[in-house]
């Protein structure tokens, strides 16, 4: 990494493609080094870190990890603090997200949405409390405005975010006033990649105060202001919807 004394220290999650590599290219420009976790996008993410690396050397490395294996996960905190012994920020990214129908879901479907959205960050999050306690840093997880409100056929899904939202709320409690722990729920943002079709996507923005999708760079903006700016916020969700949770 570069001079660690000048740039604070960033690991961001489910970094190599879409919001997160947006998120990590944001923070990056803040003037972060990060630490770019991914668990199958290697030539992505090495696409990525080498971009970053060329605009300022050695300030991006990349880092594979299965966060629903707990030796993986050992590991991921293993290479932060080996390199750095800090960290600033931690933004839980990482997500599946796929339908599940009562009736029908299986007990790996059921793992693999608790594990990349909830039993990861949890675990990753303590591994890492004393070097994010050492740098006064924070925990910025991903969210979805479907973690209150539910989404049809996505059950699972919503559970292990709503999950995860509690996890943000309760951690605020357990970790301050040492580190930060926020929330941002994004709405329409990037659909998913079972792409739904114009139909539906023209409900969902129908539903959506601004009358549009958002872009990558309104989350990262907004995990940026929660991880590095806001001193004096922790245990908040903030919504990037364009006010789509006000008529769901």
């Amino acid at each position: 990494m570069s001079d660690t004394a000048k740039s604070r220290v960033a690991l961001i999650t489910g970094s190599a493609r879409r919001i997160g590599a947006c998120i990590a290219e944001t923070l990056h420009q803040r003037g972060c080094d990060v630490f770019l976790h991914y668990h199958s996008s290697s030539v992505a993410v090495d696409e990525l870190a080498a971009r970053l690396n060329s605009l300022r050397p050695s300030s991006a490395s990349a880092v594979q990890a299965d966060l629903g294996n707990d030796e993986d996960i050992k590991r991921l905190a293993g290479v932060v603090k080996s390199k750095t012994g800090r960290l600033d920020l931690l933004v839980n990214n990482a997500s599946r997200f796929f339908p599940t129908k009562i009736g029908n879901t299986s007990p790996q479907e059921w793992d693999e949405l608790m594990d990349s959205n909830l039993r990861g960050p949890y675990f990753l999050t303590q591994c890492l409390v004393q070097e994010l306690a050492a740098a006064d840093g924070s925990v910025v997880n991903l969210l979805d405005v479907h973690a209150v409100r539910p989404m049809p056929g996505n059950a699972v899904y919503c559970m292990a975010k709503a999950g995860l939202q509690m996890m943000t709320l309760a951690l605020a409690k357990d970790l301050g006033p040492k580190i930060r722990v926020n929330g941002v729920a994004p709405g329409a943002i990037l659909w998913p990649e079972q792409e739904a079709n114009e139909g539906d996507q023209k409900k969902i923005l129908d539903k959506t105060v601004m009358g549009r999708a958002g872009r990558p760079e309104d989350i990262a903006s907004a995990v940026a202001y929660l991880g590095l700016d806001a001193a004096y916020v922790t245990g908040q969700v903030l919504a990037v919807d364009g006010g789509r949770s006000l008529n769901i």
